[in-house]
């Protein structure tokens, strides 16, 4: 069984070939370094790439994403980031020291450290125990004679290495740190995760969600071949086709309606605007909080009352306006029931305004339910949804209340 990838850091960390590969890289020109890396096992490459400065670590990945080819795919997801574990982003502790040891040992401890340009935060253990965590201001501004156990932060926030990458997302954003400590069931620290790593995770699953809601994958980048954009987005548009004819059937079955009260073909893009906008901005906040962590601590149906709500005020408001001029041109084109058909856009608005609100929500929480990605295409469904519900909704009660 191939060993966690924390512990092939930590030897390779004790390994002085890979010391000195690390800082021969650092001199090295972004090409050159990516040529180097190529040769290299993904883990290797990995643990190099960590040990890099952040932006010369992302510049030499780009090189490389550009040179390794699609049968690479360790290589690959290494460069794409698609790490699902905290174990997979840890590298080696640069500093663990004893709760015992004096700030006087703690100094010299640094003065001989080789990987002082690593080292922000000291790590106290008692008993191999995590149990404090040592910046370095505090230390400096500390007695020389007091222990680090009278300085430190007693038990600070730490990471297991199987907490998935979602969930850590979810913490960094209301602990803002620059390394963040893992440890194990025993709370023995394992390595350390770097923040930009996190937050760099946080960019990403936030700007792959607008493409990914009209089914663009988020692994097509604007480099990506003519052949593998189509074969990732056409799929999705044939399920788009499919989903427009549902809704072109619920209007068919109104055509009597439509030819009787042309009226209504006017404000049926009207309706289907408005509910759709409602849908989609229920739908960005829903998926916003899913990536976030956010609805771990906010109930779904609340989630679900605030946007019914939300669609009923504003159905109601924007109802009235086009109730309003409904009437106003029913008058003019001499339609029958002038006020009735008013009455019939008011009513439909709030009904497609509410339901579009709810779908919003329930969209992106059934795929997720059903093991799909909850971004992908949700706006394909919602669309749909929100058609058929908005227009069906209107040409009934023109057909029930108005002929």
């Amino acid at each position: 069984m191939k060993e966690p990838y924390y512990q092939q850091a930590h030897t390779m960390s004790n390994n002085p070939g890979f010391t000195e590969r690390v800082e021969a890289i650092r001199e090295q020109s972004p090409t050159e370094a990516a040529d180097a890396l190529a040769k290299l096992e993904p883990d290797e490459i990995q643990f190099v790439l960590t040990r890099l400065p952040h932006d010369q670590a992302m510049e030499v990945a780009s090189h490389m994403a550009e040179s390794v080819g699609p049968e690479d795919l360790a290589t690959r997801a290494v460069l794409s980031g698609v790490e699902e574990t905290i174990g997979e982003l840890m590298t080696p502790v640069p500093a663990v020291l004893p709760a015992s040891h004096t700030v006087a040992e703690s100094l010299a401890f640094l003065v001989k450290s080789s990987d002082l340009q690593e080292i922000s935060y000291i790590f106290v253990t008692e008993a191999e125990r995590l149990v404090g965590v040592v910046g370095m201001r505090e230390l400096l501004l500390a007695k020389p004679s007091e222990t680090l156990a009278d300085i430190m932060i007693a038990n600070p926030f730490a990471f297991q290495a199987d907490t998935p990458i979602h969930e850590a997302i979810g913490e960094v954003l209301y602990r803002h740190y620059p390394l963040y400590p893992v440890v194990d069931d025993a709370q023995r620290i394992l390595g350390v995760v770097h923040g930009w790593k996190l937050y760099e995770r946080i960019a990403s699953e936030l700007s792959g969600q607008a493409g990914a809601q009209y089914g663009v994958d988020k692994e097509e980048q604007v480099s990506t071949s003519v052949l593998s954009s189509f074969r990732m987005r056409h799929p999705w548009l044939l399920v788009n086709l499919a989903t427009a004819f549902a809704a072109a059937v619920v209007v068919g079955a109104f055509e009597d309606t439509i030819t009787r009260i042309v009226a209504l073909a006017v404000f049926l893009p009207v309706l289907a605007g408005q509910s759709g906008n409602t849908g989609a901005q229920a739908l960005a906040i829903t998926l916003r909080g899913m990536t976030l962590g956010q609805l771990r601590d906010y109930p779904v149906g609340k989630l679900l009352r605030k946007e019914i709500l939300l669609g009923a005020l504003n159905g109601v408001i924007v109802g009235l306006i086009a109730g309003v001029v409904m009437f106003i041109y029913a008058v003019m084109t001499n339609s029958i029931e002038p006020l009735l058909l008013g009455l019939v856009i008011v009513i439909a608005m709030t009904g497609a305004c509410i339901g579009s609100g709810i779908f919003g929500v329930m969209v992106p929480l059934t795929l997720k339910r059903f093991g799909a990605d909850p971004a992908t295409a949700s706006s394909i469904f919602l669309t749909t949804f929100t058609d058929i519900l908005g227009m069906g909704l209107m040409l009934f009660l023109a057909t029930a209340l108005v002929l």
